[in-house]
């Protein structure tokens, strides 16, 4: 299994970072052992001062899939849920401004928390899917999947040119305006429409 990782998805997102709306799709991906499941607790790496959240809707991919058009993506996915995407922000930052990889600020262990996953069946429309975040009680992130600049199916076909799918890959879609810092003693929780789907404390 493996995440896939959509960056800059959300306009209003990539412009409180600084950086431009990308002209092609942006991803990069995090390794197993970043999955955390079941609400458990996110341990502050000893190797960053600014880690931050990044709350993004997840979908699971249910079928092996390669160059796959977008008219046909729909079959690759089954389930949607909810997760954090944890970036050591000066750790991202500092390897940004050397022009090296980046994958010690995204990829590390524990960086993706991820809710119980629930049939797509379950949303009228999975391109209207509202979801927030709180952090202490208040909500500092709001979002709907009809703002993502490349849509579910749109990222499936994207992906697939470039990486194989498998049974059980989680693909996290971006995340909207509002991201910021934790730090220990925080609690997280995240919602779709309104459903309390994913809680995790930052120890």
């Amino acid at each position: 299994m493996k995440i896939i990782a959509i960056g800059r998805n959300y306009a209003e997102h990539a412009k409180e970072l600084g950086n431009l709306v990308p002209e092609k799709t942006v991803f990069f991906m995090k390794p197993e052992t970043a999955v955390l499941k079941n609400n458990a607790d996110f341990y502050y790496p000893n190797f960053s001062k600014d880690v931050h959240y990044e709350t993004e809707i997840v979908f699971q991919i249910c079928k092996v899939g390669k160059n796959i058009e977008k008219e046909f993506a729909n079959r690759y996915y089954d389930k949607i849920g909810i997760g954090i995407d944890f970036t050591a922000r000066d750790l991202q930052r500092e390897s940004k401004e050397k022009g090296l990889p980046w994958e010690h600020a995204k990829a590390f262990d524990g960086s993706a928390p991820v809710s119980k996953l629930i049939p797509k069946e379950n949303f009228a429309d999975v391109n209207n899917i509202n979801f927030t975040m709180q952090l202490n009680g208040e909500t500092v992130q709001q979002g709907n999947t009809k703002d993502m600049i490349n849509n579910i199916d749109s990222l499936i076909a994207f992906v697939s040119q470039y990486v194989t799918l498998k049974i059980g890959d989680l693909i996290y879609t971006g995340t909207p305006k509002g991201v910021g810092q934790v730090k220990i003693g925080d609690k997280i929780e995240a919602f779709i429409e309104g459903d309390k789907m994913l809680v995790c404390e930052v120890k």
